[in-house]
């Protein structure tokens, strides 16, 4: 018998992850809600997740997930004796103290949440890298934590780690942990969590945050002096130094539209219409173009946190060319029907190539230029602009679940 009940929180919290993947195991519907005020006051904290079943509430991401992991027994997500239940508790707490607070202090500013700071980057780094090894350690010998099948306890572990694995830890940070690599793996492949946190690729490259310093490039070991005198007095020849194609757009053709006056203006007009006003009176588009953005797999598109997380992660991957770019990205739609990607963008020239260049995932979506060189905005265009860039609760006649801006 189904338990009807409804988890409030954030799009794309991985504290809701648990819970949402204990409920897929044990066959629950679960209802995911928007957090709103109205959800706060449910839990004693004012904090998400919180969940509202037909006997009272649950606060608490761990309680909620015990809550729904104990609705079925035969699963045996909580441990098949009392010795197995403390041990799912064990490393329920083990990912709580050890995972959760340095997993979330590294990939928080990646994922725009907090500023970023160099000393609590680094810290987090060390702290997590203690936490793998000793769970690399156990992991020597087993496939899951607790006995033989996945248990609550690696839902937690695996939840924690999501984000890390998926944005910031790259190859040679996982390098001395390959014990916990192969768990992640093994565990997110799993039908019950793809159902709720979808594909889940391992990091390339990591994702930085805005401020965050870029690695320095390793150097070449220098090669040993030939004894052909000739050749070893000839001089290197110097390293050629490729410009974006951005910074060299601004010095053949410079453009007297101020990307970063119009982003002020966007944030800071008492009105949407006063901001549009400034931006239709002032754009170049000689210079610049505006593209309309489609996702080509919106039909892929279950829930709300994780489209939303998506969309997140374009705007990341996209930094690269933030001195040049303007968006806002809108999730449209409901999870009863299709949930839609969709978005308006200001590039730099006439193109999305570079756009492309910079982000790869920029190449799954259908771009459709709107106004720029040789094509004048219209009234039409005019209002589509508008709608993406300053509607708040509805778009294209469906109701917008989330709205992020790129600026």
């Amino acid at each position: 018998k189904n338990i009807m009940t409804t988890l409030y929180t954030f799009p794309g919290n991985f504290r809701a992850f648990k819970a949402l993947v204990a409920a897929e195991y044990n066959g629950i519907d679960v209802s995911v809600e928007d957090f709103t005020d109205e959800a706060a006051a449910l839990s004693p904290l004012g904090k998400a997740p919180v969940l509202q079943t037909p006997s009272g509430v649950v606060f608490e991401s761990n309680a909620i997930a015990r809550y729904l992991a104990r609705a079925r027994a035969d699963t045996e997500l909580l441990g098949a004796s009392f010795v197995e239940q403390a041990q799912v508790d064990s490393w329920i707490d083990f990912s709580a103290n050890e995972l959760e607070l340095p997993a979330s202090m590294w990939t928080y500013p990646v994922l725009g949440y907090m500023p970023f700071n160099l000393d609590a980057y680094n810290k987090a780094k060390e702290d997590l890298a203690k936490g793998l090894k000793t769970l690399d350690a156990f992991l020597l010998t087993r496939t899951y934590l607790v006995g033989e099948k996945i248990t609550l306890a690696d839902i937690c572990v695996t939840s924690a780690l999501v984000y890390v694995m998926k944005f910031v830890a790259d190859k040679a940070y996982l390098k001395p942990f390959g014990n916990v690599v192969r768990y992640y793996t093994t565990c997110v492949n799993q039908p019950e969590f793809k159902a709720v946190i979808g594909e889940a690729p391992l990091c390339k490259e990591e994702m930085l945050a805005p401020g965050a310093p870029k690695p320095a490039k390793k150097e070449e070991p220098k090669k040993a002096a030939k004894k052909d005198k000739k050749k070893a007095d000839a001089p290197p020849p110097a390293p050629k130094k490729t410009e974006h194609p951005y910074k060299i757009m601004d010095k053949e053709a410079p453009s007297k539209f101020n990307m970063d006056a119009w982003k002020k203006a966007y944030s800071n007009s008492k009105t949407y219409e006063e901001g549009m006003e400034y931006f239709w009176t002032n754009v170049d588009l000689e210079g610049w173009s505006v593209w309309h953005q489609n996702y080509n797999y919106n039909d892929e598109n279950k829930r709300i946190f994780m489209a939303s997380n998506a969309i997140g992660g374009f705007q990341q991957r996209s930094d690269e060319v933030r001195k040049w770019a303007f968006g806002v990205m809108d999730l449209i739609g409901t999870e009863e029907t299709v949930l839609e990607i969709k978005g308006v963008w200001l590039l730099r020239g006439d193109t999305v190539d570079h756009l492309k260049q910079a982000n790869d995932d920029a190449n799954w979506y259908t771009w459709t230029k709107l106004c720029g060189p040789g094509l004048a905005p219209t009234d039409e265009v005019k209002k589509q602009v508008f709608d993406y860039w300053c509607q708040e609760n509805e778009l294209e006649g469906k109701p917008i679940q989330d709205s992020k801006v790129f600026k």
